[in-house]
C-alpha cells in the first residue's frame, strides 16, 4: 500500500526536525550538507571567528565582507555560528549544541577530528545517539581504513584536493583525446560525489541511531570515492587486465556509435547504445542501408569498424547544423548538442524546468541553481547562505547563554 500524499504546500520538508552541526569549509562537505539543508534539516555551520569558512573568500566575485558567489553556491538554507573549538569555553558551547543535534559532520583533514573532539569517542559521552560523519582526503586513522597496516593510516594528516584525486585514481588517463596531455574533468566532481556520499552516510546513521539510541562514526574520503567511480572499467581491469585508456572523440569504450560527431557548425553527441537506437539513428541520417552492412550488423562489428562507420556518418552530419539534428532526432535517438557553459545555463529548457531560480540576497536578487531533488513534484525552497555568525546570538540564547555572557565570549574571541 503506497504512502498517502500529504498536501504540505512545501511547508513540511522530509528532514524537518533534524539538526546537523557541521564543521565544514570550501566545497566537498558543504555540498553534502547543502542537500540536507534544502531537504529541511537545520544545518548549522560551526565557523572559526573572524574569517569563517575559507570559501567566503573564494574569488573572483565578492558580495561584501566574508561573502562571495563561491560561498553562496554551497551554503544555501544554512545557519552560521562562530565558535573557537580549540578553546575550552568553545568546546563547552559545542557540547551543549551537540546535545540538541542528530549529527555532527566535518570535512577536516583526517587527523583533525580527534584533535578537535569531533569523533564519537569525544561526543558519544555527551549524547550517545549522536552521529559523527567525517569527510577527509585520505581517511582517518581507523582500524578498518588500512587493513594491510593494522589500522595505521600514513596519509591521515595529508591535505588533499579534488584534482589530486582525479590524478591518482586514473581519471586524467581516461579523459581527453589519446594524443593530448592527461586531462582532468572540467569540474570538481570528486568533491561533489564525496559530499553526496557524506549526506547518504549521515542519514543512514541517523536512521539507525533513532531506532537504537546509539550513534557512531561514519567515514568517507575523497580518494575512496574517486576510485569507486571507476565502476565497470575497474572490474574490467581487475578481472581481465583491460585498461580502457582514452578514445578519440570521447567515444564510449564498448558501445558504437556513442561519441562526439562533427556537424556543419559544431558538435553533436550521440549515444546509440541499444540496437533500436542504432537503427533509428541510421534511418534519420538516411543511411538505412548501413543496417544490413556486415561491417556494422552488431555492436561488436561496429566497434571493430568504428573509423569506417564514423566517416560515413559524419559525411552526413556535417551537411547540417547541430540544431537541425537535435530537431530531427530529439526524443527518437539519445542526442545532445555540445553547449558552452553559457549556452547550457541560458537554455530555455532550464528556464522551463526551474533548475535556475532567483533568491533574495543583501546585495540584491541572485540567480542560483535549484536543488535537483523534487518533493511531491515541486522544487525545494532556496534561501541565501548565512552571513558569518548571523545565528550566533540566537543559538547561544537557545542553550541558556544570556546577552552579557555572550558579549564576554565574543570579547574573548571564543565566538
Amino acid at each position: 500500500m503506497g504512502r498517502a500524499r500529504i498536501d504540505t504546500g512545501m511547508t513540511h520538508l522530509p528532514l524537518s526536525g533534524m539538526r546537523i552541526l557541521s564543521v565544514e569549509q570550501y566545497g566537498a562537505g558543504p555540498y553534502g550538507t547543502l542537500f540536507l539543508a534544502q531537504l529541511g534539516a537545520d544545518v548549522i555551520k560551526i565557523e572559526p571567528p573572524g574569517k569563517g569558512d575559507s570559501s567566503r573568500a573564494g574569488g573572483p566575485y565578492y558580495l561584501g565582507e566574508n561573502d562571495s558567489l563561491f560561498y553562496q553556491t554551497f551554503n544555501l538554507n544554512k545557519r552560521s555560528i562562530t565558535l573557537d573549538l580549540k578553546h575550552p569555553a568553545g568546546q563547552d558551547i559545542f557540547h551543549r549544541l551537540v546535545a540538541t543535534a542528530d549529527a555532527v559532520t566535518n570535512n577536516a583533514r583526517g587527523d583533525q577530528p580527534a584533535l578537535l573532539g569531533l569523533d564519537y569517542a569525544a561526543l558519544g559521552p555527551v549524547k550517545p545517539s549522536i552521529v559523527c560523519a567525517h569527510l577527509s582526503a585520505y581517511g582517518r586513522d581507523t582500524p578498518g581504513s588500512m587493513a594491510a597496516n593494522g589500522g595505521a593510516n600514513p596519509r591521515a594528516a595529508w591535505p588533499g584536493y579534488d584534482y589530486l584525486m582525479q590524478a591518482e585514481a586514473g581519471f586524467l588517463s581516461l579523459t581527453g583525446e589519446p594524443d593530448a596531455p592527461p586531462t582532468r574533468f572540467g569540474l570538481s566532481i570528486i568533491d561533489y560525489m564525496t559530499g553526496s556520499m557524506l549526506a547518504t552516510a549521515t542519514l543512514a546513521a541517523i536512521i539507525d541511531a533513532r531506532a537504537t539510541g546509539i550513534g557512531r562514526d561514519m567515514d568517507v574520503c575523497l580518494l575512496d570515492a574517486a576510485v569507486h567511480q571507476l565502476t565497470y572499467p575497474a572490474l574490467w581491469y581487475l578481472n581481465r587486465s583491460h585498461d580502457i585508456g582514452r578514445t578519440e572523440r570521447s567515444a564510449h569504450p564498448a558501445a558504437v556509435p556513442s561519441q562526439l560527431l562533427r556537424t556543419q557548425d559544431g558538435w553533436l553527441f550521440v549515444m546509440a547504445q541499444l540496437e533500436k537506437f542504432w537503427e533509428r539513428f541510421a534511418d534519420e541520417l538516411g543511411l538505412s542501408a548501413l543496417k544490413a552492412d556486415p561491417r556494422f550488423h552488431t555492436n561488436a562489428d561496429r566497434h571493430a569498424n568504428r573509423a569506417a562507420l564514423i566517416a560515413l556518418v559524419e559525411a552526413v552530419t556535417t551537411t547540417r547544423p547541430t540544431a537541425h539534428w537535435i530537431d530531427r532526432m530529439g526524443g527518437k535517438v539519445p542526442v545532445a548538442a555540445v553547449n558552452s557553459l553559457g549556452q547550457a545555463l541560458d537554455s530555455p529548457w532550464l528556464a522551463r524546468s526551474g533548475m535556475v531560480t532567483e533568491i533574495d540576497h543583501a546585495s540584491g536578487p541572485m540567480r542560483v541553481l535549484a536543488n535537483p531533488i523534487l518533493v511531491d513534484g515541486e522544487r525545494l525552497p532556496s534561501s541565501a547562505a548565512p552571513q558569518l555568525g548571523a545565528d550566533t546570538a540566537a543559538l547561544l540564547a537557545e542553550i541558556g547563554i544570556d546577552a552579557a555572557e555572550a558579549a564576554a565570549l565574543k570579547a574573548a574571541g571564543t565566538v
